[in-house]
């Protein structure tokens, strides 16, 4: 049976600047996304995405013909969940209040009216689940989500050692570590939560990890890094200085000193050297956040909240950055002070005033980074940024003073 993960269009508008590049279930949160958590657990041999017409050559459907399991990609699964999506019936719904789920279809290619017109049946969950629905709901079940992946990821399975004699361990019984790895000279203290560190990945002289904490495959952890508890670095990163709570998504760097707290990084982006963070107040208010679907900036009702960096944004050294300062999709950020606390898609510039990062001027920085990783920028990714860097024309607000 498919198994097809759909964006749900409620949600997915809240997770910008994100979203821009991907659909909701690629989001990682925890050790794997959300797609790949599904898939582990129903064993599925591929799963496909329902997203924007624009996506879907990077992330396909694949056949839609005969029936499905259509899930909502910003749900987060455990063995319960599971138990109940495998047992819905054809025609079947599953909602937790009035949050569609699941549902098993005879035909995956009528969804749409589906869900519209509504299902033969309905269920509602056994217990509430957990749903990616907001950005800070990402860096807030991190930890809880590097547990339950831990879990399944390791289960039945036997770790490689250490292999270092100069490495500290504490709660040997919580890390995991996959073919590969190499550590030297590091404290390892999994006594909170697990440490999983991925193939192929590395962890420097002089490295302080806390978990929990996933590494992803072929990162790398660089010395002195002193790595603060729930914390994903996702495949093929660099990261370094000092970082607590936070996300990045993969083929990122963090490689110097500075910190990073209660953040998500998408993918390819660079933080230059002692680039730092506020994620806290100093009135200890909630912190407000710009929300792309709501145009204004919104309440998170959190007190600790820092960075939300989209794809393909950069920063130039000792970039200060506001308490919950949301950036976009290709941004250039460089000078002193501190820039807005919303910086929009394709901006170049900082505190002195922004003008546009022009889309071929972006997209030749892009084609550098990604070939530094063997990865092409090819036609289908210069689609989406040429899709994203139209739809956010209304937030280059300079561009309408001119």
């Amino acid at each position: 049976m498919h198994v097809l993960l759909f964006d749900d269009p409620a949600i997915r508008p809240q997770l910008l600047p994100f979203t821009f590049t991907r659909p909701v279930a690629a989001l990682r949160c925890g050790i794997l996304t959300l797609a790949e958590k599904w898939q582990r657990r129903l064993d599925a041999p591929q799963i496909g995405y329902l997203t924007e017409s624009y996506l879907q050559a990077k992330f396909p459907a694949g056949d839609t013909q005969g029936p499905a399991l259509v899930i909502n990609g910003a749900v987060c699964p455990d063995e319960l969940l599971v138990r109940q999506v495998r047992g819905l019936e054809s025609g079947e719904a599953l909602f937790d209040g009035e949050l569609l789920v699941a549902a098993h279809l005879h035909d995956a290619t009528q969804v749409a009216e589906l869900i519209q017109e509504g299902f033969r049946t309905t269920r509602q969950v056994l217990e509430p689940v957990t749903v990616i629905g907001q950005l800070w709901h990402l860096f807030l079940r991190n930890g809880a989500e590097i547990r339950r992946d831990f879990d399944l990821l390791t289960a039945g399975r036997e770790s490689a050692p250490v292999g270092d004699a100069h490495t500290i361990v504490y709660g040997a019984e919580n890390i995991f570590i996959e073919p590969g790895v190499k550590i030297r000279a590091a404290i390892l203290n999994a006594e909170n939560g697990p440490i999983y560190l991925g193939k192929n990945s590395q962890v420097h002289e002089g490295a302080i990890i806390s978990g929990p904490l996933a590494l992803g495959e072929g990162s790398h952890i660089n010395p002195g890094a002193k790595m603060r508890g729930d914390n994903t670095v996702g495949p093929f990163c660099k990261v370094g200085g000092e970082v607590g709570n936070s996300i990045i998504m993969g083929y990122s760097n963090k490689g110097h000193d500075g910190y990073l707290g209660n953040s998500i990084i998408g993918e390819w982006c660079n933080l230059g050297a002692d680039t730092n963070t506020s994620n806290l107040k100093n009135n200890y208010a909630p912190v407000k956040i710009w929300s792309h679907a709501a145009g204004r900036f919104v309440s998170t009702g959190q007190t600790f909240c820092g960075l939300m960096m989209g794809d393909h944004s950069k920063c130039g050294i000792n970039t200060m950055f506001n308490t919950g300062t949301v950036v976009g999709v290709g941004a250039n950020i460089f000078g002193a002070g501190f820039p807005r606390t919303f910086i929009p898609s394709f901006a170049w510039g900082g505190p002195a005033g922004f003008e546009t990062f022009r889309l071929p001027k972006a997209g030749e920085v892009a084609e550098r980074v990604m070939a530094r990783r063997q990865l092409a920028y090819d036609e289908t990714e210069q689609y989406i940024m040429r899709h994203v860097y139209e739809a956010t024309a209304k937030d280059r607000v300079w561009e309408k003073a001119v």
